[in-house]
C-alpha cells in the first residue's frame, strides 16, 4: 500500500510503501476512496498538537470500500462504503463514556493522531466508530462530513437554537453549516479574513444574510457565533457581537491564546464555551440531516501524493471549501 507518512512534526510528508496492514478483532480494513484534509491535519503535521504517535498516517475524513473484515466484526460486508471520522475508538468505562459524553473519554484514540488514517491507499478503523455511507455517493463530496460536517455540527448544536448565526472563519466547517443553518431557517452572519472578498462572496452563495471581514461588527447583534478559525483574537470580538445572554462558541482542537479582555464583554450572561471531539450519536444525527437539508460540499481534489501541496493550501488560506486527496 501507499502511504503519505509523517515522520517528524514540521516536516513535509513523505510518500512510503508499506506491506497492506493486518487487523486486530472488531477492525475493519478499507480501500480508501477519499480523504479530506482537515485543519486538525494541519495541526498534527506543524506541531500545535502534542505527541502524534509518530511515524503517522494523518487523515481523520475518510471514505472507503471495506475490503477485509476482523474477528467478531458483524453488520458490516465486504464491499460496502463506509466513512470514518476523528474518534476512532473509546475505552466505554470511564465516567465520560457511561455517561453518554465518550467526545471526553480518558483513554480514546483519535485518527490520523494517535492511529493510523486515511493519508493512504488503505486504512484500518474499528468497525464500531465506522459509519455507512451513501454506496451512490461521490467519495470526494462526502469526505469532508466526516469532520468538518460533524464537529460542525456538534458547534451549531452547543450554540443553541438562536436565529442568528455568527460563523467567523469561513472554510470547510462553515460552508456546511451554513447550508445546515439555511435549511433550518436561521440566519448566517459570516465573518472572514478582512479584505478576502472571495470567500465573503462564497459565503452569500451559500445562503449567508450578511458577510465582512472579522474585524467588522455585524450589522444586527448575533444569538451566538461559532469561531472555526484558529485565532484567539476573535473571542473579545464574537462576545462584543452577541447579545445578552448569547453564547460564543470555539469550534477547533487548537487556538492561539485569547487576548486579556474587560469582563463587560462578557457580562449579562454571556458565555464562552468550546466543543471537543465528537460523539457517535452526532454522526448519527448529522449524517441524517445531510439529505435532507441537501448538503453540497465545495471540495478541491488532489492525488494522494499531492498532500503536501493541500496541506500548504489550507495553510496559508488558498482554499475555498475542502481540500479531498485521491488515491
Amino acid at each position: 500500500m501507499k502511504a503519505m507518512v509523517l515522520h517528524e512534526v514540521r516536516t513535509p510528508l513523505r510518500l512510503d510503501e508499506r506491506p497492506l496492514p493486518s487487523l486486530g478483532p472488531g477492525e475493519i480494513r478499507l480501500v480508501v476512496e477519499a480523504c479530506a484534509v482537515c485543519r486538525t491535519d494541519l495541526h498534527v503535521v506543524d506541531g500545535d498538537l502534542a505527541n502524534p504517535s509518530l511515524p503517522l498516517v494523518p487523515g481523520h475524513e475518510i471514505v472507503g470500500r471495506i475490503d477485509a473484515l476482523g474477528d467478531g466484526v458483524t453488520g458490516l460486508r465486504i464491499g460496502e462504503r463506509v466513512g470514518v471520522p476523528w474518534l476512532g475508538h473509546t475505552c466505554g468505562h470511564c465516567p465520560y463514556c457511561t455517561s453518554g459524553r465518550e467526545n471526553l473519554c480518558d483513554e480514546p484514540l483519535f485518527t490520523g493522531y494517535t492511529q493510523d488514517g486515511g493519508f493512504a491507499s488503505h486504512a484500518v478503523a474499528d468497525a464500531a466508530y465506522a459509519f455507512r455511507l451513501p454506496d451512490d455517493g461521490n467519495p470526494v463530496a462526502l469526505a469532508p462530513l466526516l469532520c468538518a460536517g460533524l464537529i460542525g455540527w456538534r458547534s451549531l448544536v452547543a450554540a443553541g437554537p438562536g436565529e442568528r448565526i455568527g460563523i467567523y472563519g469561513f472554510g470547510a466547517a462553515a460552508h456546511i453549516i451554513t447550508q445546515v443553518c439555511t435549511w433550518q431557517e436561521r440566519h448566517v452572519f459570516a465573518f472572514a479574513r478582512p479584505g478576502d472578498v472571495a470567500a465573503q462572496d462564497f459565503a452569500r452563495s451559500l445562503g449567508a444574510a450578511w458577510a465582512g471581514g472579522s474585524d467588522q461588527e455585524p450589522p444586527e447583534r448575533l444569538d451566538a457565533a461559532i469561531i472555526f478559525a484558529p485565532v484567539g483574537e476573535l473571542v473579545p470580538l464574537a462576545l462584543r457581537a452577541v447579545r445578552k445572554g448569547g453564547r460564543v462558541v470555539c469550534g477547533g482542537i487548537h487556538m492561539s491564546d485569547i487576548p486579556q479582555f474587560p469582563y463587560r464583554l462578557l457580562w449579562e450572561e454571556r458565555q464562552v464555551v468550546s466543543v471537543a471531539n465528537l460523539t457517535r450519536q452526532d454522526a448519527v444525527d448529522f449524517l441524517a440531516i445531510v439529505p435532507k437539508a441537501r448538503i453540497r460540499t465545495q471540495t478541491v481534489r488532489y492525488p494522494l501524493e499531492a498532500a503536501n501541496e493541500a496541506l500548504d493550501d489550507l495553510r496559508s488560506g488558498r482554499l475555498q471549501g475542502a481540500a479531498v486527496l485521491v488515491p
